[in-house]
């Protein structure tokens, strides 16, 4: 094994969170998507694969062609140290526009601003802006 790769399993909507989330997130892309075609078991045009990054961590996502009675929990979330006050508001806010707050942004002692959100697509964040050394 050479390493392990974060998967996100989306219902339909696997291509706009990638774009959002890199849209967002400088130096992240999305490296890769085959689609599913005609008499494939997805919903034609659907993602059947991609691989996206976020600050150089890969991805992986699907739109699962199977429906679930269940979506993303927020015992995992993603994880981003800020670099300052204004980058961890800005991300804050933008990725709880349709979402909602888990823990709103504020000082809960162990850094200087955290915030946990879950996002208009179901995934969870931890954003931290760490205290200064």
């Amino acid at each position: 094994m050479n390493k392990a790769t974060p998967f996100l399993m989306f219902q339909g909507d696997a291509e706009e969170a990638m774009t959002y989330y890199t849209s967002l997130i400088e130096d992240s892309e999305i490296t890769s998507i085959t689609r599913y075609g005609p008499g494939q078991p997805g919903e034609e045009g659907s993602v059947m694969h991609a691989v996206f990054t976020l600050k150089g961590q890969p991805f992986m996502c699907i739109d699962s062609n199977v429906k679930h009675d269940f979506t993303f929990t927020p015992a995992f979330s993603i994880y981003l140290t800020c670099d300052s006050d204004e980058e961890i508001e800005r991300l804050y806010h933008q990725l709880l526009d349709g979402g909602g707050p888990l823990m709103p942004l504020g000082n809960y002692g162990f850094s200087r601003k955290f915030g946990w959100i879950v996002d208009k697509f179901g995934v969870s964040w931890q954003l931290n802006l760490p205290a200064e050394s």
